[in-house]
């Protein structure tokens, strides 16, 4: 199976410890006397019934079973160090969206990374931007093609590229967890522009092929 980024140099944490939205409440004490955990007293009177109620919260998806569906798209191969990483990674971003703007060409879906090899130095890549009209004239580092297709499991990552490691060693304990073996390839869905968007307020789905 690939590795996962950089696993081999960080420690292993467990999956609830992971930046998801997701935290433990404190236990508290049992009544004296009676076996029963107490209440904590409310720390505001509720609202009145003619108040808007608050929008519900939902928690980002985690490991969530999902089918992908291949989409035409222009794509360009690299390679990258994890040290300049997401530096190339928008890079690639930017030569796709270069040709594109160029010729007129509107992206029909969000810009995508797939991971087709990654050892503790580095990786190689994929940068993909889906596409309803083929490009022309397309350099040679460029081609037309899928995106990939088939069973997968669907998480989510909130936060800078550089802090995806955490969340990339609870994927794989999860996997681990379920005894579920994944395909050599992995893919991130930026849901938000890499290129307009601050790092740390990128929102990133990871999409894991299984076999």
């Amino acid at each position: 199976m690939i590795r996962f980024r950089r696993l081999a140099l960080a420690a292993l944490i467990p999956a609830a410890a992971m930046s998801i939205g997701l935290s433990s409440a404190p236990a508290h004490d049992p009544e004296p006397g009676t076996g029963r955990i107490s209440k904590p007293s409310p720390a505001a009177p509720p609202p009145a019934a003619s108040a808007t109620p608050a929008p519900v919260q939902t928690a980002d998806p985690f490991g969530q079973e999902t089918t992908l569906e291949a989409k035409k798209v222009v794509m360009v191969k690299g390679t990258a160090n994890w040290d300049s990483a997401f530096d190339t990674l928008i890079d690639a971003f930017k030569a796709l969206n270069t040709l594109l703007d160029k010729q007129g060409i509107k992206a029909s879906g969000n810009s995508m990374i797939v991971y087709t090899s990654t050892d503790d130095t580095g990786f190689t890549f994929l940068a993909e931007i889906p596409v309803e009209q083929d490009p022309k004239n397309l350099p040679k580092d460029m081609s037309i093609g899928k995106s990939p297709e088939g069973k997968a499991l669907k998480f989510v990552h909130r936060g800078s590229y550089d802090n995806m490691d955490n969340t990339y060693e609870a994927i794989t304990n999860h996997l681990d967890d379920k005894k579920l073996e994944a395909k050599d390839t992995f893919i991130e869905e930026y849901l938000t522009d890499p290129l307009k968007t601050a790092e740390d307020k990128l929102v990133i789905n990871v999409f894991v092929p299984l076999k």
